[in-house]
């Protein structure tokens, strides 16, 4: 027995994929799996509402898994803390960043987990495969992207990786082109206070969606010491890298509009062009960009 699942994020790529199989270029695969964080933005709900009513009609069952919600869980006092790469301010005014579990416990974790149950591992706990049982898992990678693809780390016993764009010489902006002719958009499939937004998506989020905007605002308050548990961090954490509130951030400065008056090295103008347009791609379990890949 062997399954093929996709990995779906409802991002640029993975709804990518998801076409390409529908539409014959790749093989049907045996299912579809989208880690919710319980705080996606309401856009990229309706996206997946799309996803799964084209699946159906495909007969591609798409499962919805959670670890729960990561809004609440992180100020929940009776949850355990789950660590974020929120930007910290320490006591003796350096600069420092939380360590990264949310991906791994919101996102890798619950899918894994509905990856062995699908391949007969036995309830409540879907610990164990039984012998002979694998799966192989569609990750959307591109070419721009291929220094992140690692079939070894991303791959365990029972479960094997394939980066289907990299193996069609498929770019972002190749998949962009698809879907448009195919006459999808996506939005950027990211919780709503990630802080790895860049400037112009926390300016669309006030600017465009005034309730997830004020959402936002409210929870950077509430992380300020660390959550409503235990002790309180010495330090200082906070969703926008300039360390100040998000309520007053400054997410207007459009940092190309300065790249004319500056002269810039590279790194200081890839650090421009982050402290801008953030993570293109959103949060994908395998492609979060606050560091390695998960």
């Amino acid at each position: 027995m062997n399954l093929t699942l996709l990995s779906l994020g409802a991002g640029v790529q993975s709804t990518t994929l998801f076409l390409l199989a529908l539409d014959g270029t790749l093989p049907k695969p045996d299912g579809a799996i989208f880690a919710d964080t319980g705080w996606e933005p309401a856009a990229v709900y309706r996206h997946l509402e799309r996803i799964e009513r084209e699946a159906a009609l495909a007969g591609v069952p798409v499962y919805r898994v959670s670890s729960g919600n990561l809004r609440s869980d992180s100020i929940d006092p009776d949850r355990r803390y789950v660590s974020a790469p929120y930007f910290v301010q320490n006591p003796d005014g350096s600069d420092g960043m939380g360590r990264r579990q949310c991906t791994s416990e919101y996102k890798l974790v619950p899918i894994r987990r509905k990856v062995r149950e699908l391949l007969g591992a036995p309830a409540p706990r879907f610990l164990r495969v039984p012998k002979g049982r694998t799966a192989t898992q569609w990750v959307g990678f591109s070419t721009d992207e291929i220094h992140r693809a690692n079939r070894a780390h991303d791959s365990v016993r029972y479960l094997a990786t394939e980066y289907p764009l990299l193996d069609l010489g498929w770019s972002r902006k190749d998949c962009e082109r698809y879907l448009n002719g195919k006459g999808w958009t996506t939005e950027k499939s990211a919780c709503i206070g990630c802080p790895f937004h860049g400037n112009a998506a926390w300016r669309e989020l006030r600017d465009n969606r005034p309730e997830e905007w004020a959402d936002a605002v409210a929870f950077d308050v509430e992380i300020r010491k660390g959550g409503r548990r235990g002790v309180p961090m010495r330090g200082e954490q906070f969703l926008h890298r300039s360390r100040l509130p998000l309520s007053i951030a400054p997410i207007d400065r459009v940092t190309r509009g300065e790249w004319k008056d500056r002269q810039l090295d590279a790194l200081e103008l890839i650090k421009d062009i982050e402290a801008e347009e953030g993570s293109a791609d959103g949060c994908s379990p395998y492609g979060c960009r606050s560091g390695d890949p998960a």
